[in-house]
Formats: C-alpha cells, structure tokens, sequence
C-alpha cells in the first residue's frame, strides 16, 4: 500500500519540486491543498521537470483552504496521510509588511487548524514544518546554525517564530514525530515576479529588448545564502524520513550580495549592468538583516545532505527557463 503524504501549500515552488522528487518513487500517493484546488499550472510545471502522465496518476490536489478548519479537519480524516509537509506561507516577507495582519494570520491559523486536525483524531503523522531564517537576529557575517539567537522584526518572521515553538511544544506534549527545517533563501525557475532573482532576470530581458531603460534596486550590499529549491526538497525529505525528529537548519552554507546575483544576469545578456543599476535605498526594510548566512554543518552531519547546485547554476538555470 503507498504511503499518503500530504503537502499544504502544493502550487508553490517548494511544493513543485518536492511532488517531482516523490513522484519519482511509486511508493507516494501525493495529496496537495490549493486555496482553489486548480492543478493546471502545477502539473505544467512537473511535465517541465519531467514527470509523465504515469507517475501523476499518484498526485491529488484538492480545493482547501486551511484558515477553515473544517475543511482541512474533513480533508485530513478522510486521507488519514502518513507524512505531511507544511509548506503554506504568504507570498514574500515584504507582503508580510505591507499587509501584517492578514500575512500573520494566514501563518498562524492554517498551523493551528492543521495541528489541531491531528489531535482530534489522535493519528500523528511524520511532519515536517517550514520555518525561516527571517528568524534569526542580524549577526553580521555570522553564519547561523540551529543554536543561533532569534530576533523575528517582520510579521512574516514572527509568525514563523509562532509555528516554530508550537511545533516543539505539541513535538514534546504528543510524543510526535514533527521536525522543523530551518530554510534560508532559495530559488528556481517557478518564482513569482515579486521576488528579488526573478524581478532582476525580468527587467534584464527587457532592458535586451530595449522597452526597459534601468534596474531600480534597494541595496548592492546586502548578503544571502541562495540556494536551489530542488537541493531544499531533497533536504526536507531526508529530515522528515529520518529515525528521529530534529530541528535542521537548510542552506548553502555560502554567501553572495545582491550585486553578484545582479552581475550573473546581466553578464548573461552581456550587458554591463553599471550602466542600468539605480539604487534607491528607500526600497529597503527598516532593520533589514545584512548578511544571512547558513551553516548547515548539522544536516551534512547527520543525514548526509549538501546543496549540490551552485549559485550560478541556479541563477542560468532561471535565465535560462525565463528568456525562453
């Protein structure tokens, strides 16, 4: 009999490449919840990754929206999955800001109906929740690991921070087998447009085609771990399958600036990007981190998982998809 995993959040890029790696197994029957339960796009985007019709014979996705808690109460009595991925979040920390309380709220209710679901029907599947490296307080050039302090300053980073405790909470009240992924930034080639690779690789190619004169951008300077949301799957599924729940930290373990991702794109269409760049420092979050860097040695340690993609590689692979 296949194992049920279920995936909150499915539509999204971690949600693409996490139902291609399962796919690829015929052990998994996937159930993904989407706000609209449309699985168009989603399954346009594994055919790109190169799942056949075959292997989506395994995927469900169904219309749920988890800030009701009946329906994902009727939807996780009915599956009864064996492993589950808590994916769902706002779109980008700077929606967060823009709009707080219904960021927060989004976060915190949707964890707190899906837990409680659980517990109603005392069944307690392998669970792997999402946190962020938002969560971490400003430590300069610091790499941060699972031992760092926290300092949350964005509603999206307190919410997280919220979910963050409650899992090891009902982890130790229920004996539940809940690990958490500590993930910092990544990419790939399903990002939406307001996030910060794919607004560049967009201006980029239209400054090319000459309908876009410049790059208006917040910082040169600011430093993050980008890795490739295909590694960041394959991380999560090695922490979720593992003999024992633990709190993981995901990333690279490498830093770049926003002018080195800048500078591979635009080498890319030979552009000088000198030329187009304009800073306006406006753009940025009050107290926003400058460096952001993971130090995954626990997850290398212990489960054997290293980011294999590079920096560059990430960003081709995205131009590459983008200028298509």
């Amino acid at each position: 009999m296949k194992q049920k995993v279920l995936i909150t959040g499915i539509t999204g890029q971690d949600g693409v490449f996490l139902s291609n790696l399962l796919l690829k197994s015929d052990e998994y029957k996937i159930i993904g919840t989407s706000r609209t339960g449309d699985d168009v796009g989603l399954r346009k985007k594994l055919h790109c990754l190169g799942n056949d019709n075959n292997s989506l014979e395994n995927l469900e996705v169904t219309k749920c929206n988890l800030q009701e808690s009946v329906e994902i109460e009727n939807l996780v009595n009915h599956h009864k999955p064996d492993y589950v991925y808590n994916l769902i979040g706002p779109g980008s920390v700077s929606q967060s800001v823009n709009f707080p309380f219904e960021s927060s709220n989004s976060i915190i209710s949707s964890f707190n109906n899906l837990i409680n679901s659980f517990v109603k029907i005392n069944k307690f599947p392998k669970l792997f929740q999402t946190s962020s490296s938002e969560m971490f307080d400003d430590k300069g050039n610091e790499s941060l690991s699972e031992y760092s302090s926290f300092n949350p300053k964005t509603p999206y980073a307190i919410s997280k921070m919220y979910c963050h405790n409650l899992s090891n909470f009902y982890k130790e009240k229920f004996e539940w087998d809940i690990s958490i992924g500590i993930l910092f930034n990544h990419e790939s080639e399903f990002r939406p447009e307001n996030y910060l690779l794919t607004k560049v690789i967009n201006t980029a190619i239209k400054i090319s085609n000459g309908t876009e004169k410049e790059l208006i951008i917040g910082s040169l300077d600011l430093i993050r771990d980008w890795g490739f949301a295909g590694d960041v799957v394959k991380a999560m599924v090695k922490v979720n399958e593992s003999d024992s729940s633990d709190d993981y930290v995901i990333g690279t373990g490498k830093g770049h600036s926003i002018k080195d991702l800048i500078e591979v794109v635009f080498d890319y269409f030979k552009l000088d990007f000198g030329e187009y760049v304009i800073i306006d420092d406006t753009l940025l979050r009050k107290d926003e981190p400058t460096s952001i860097i993971a130090d995954p040695s626990k997850i290398n340690q212990k489960l054997g998982w290293k980011s294999e993609t590079s920096f560059e590689d990430t960003i081709i692979r995205c131009l590459d998809y983008h200028s298509k």
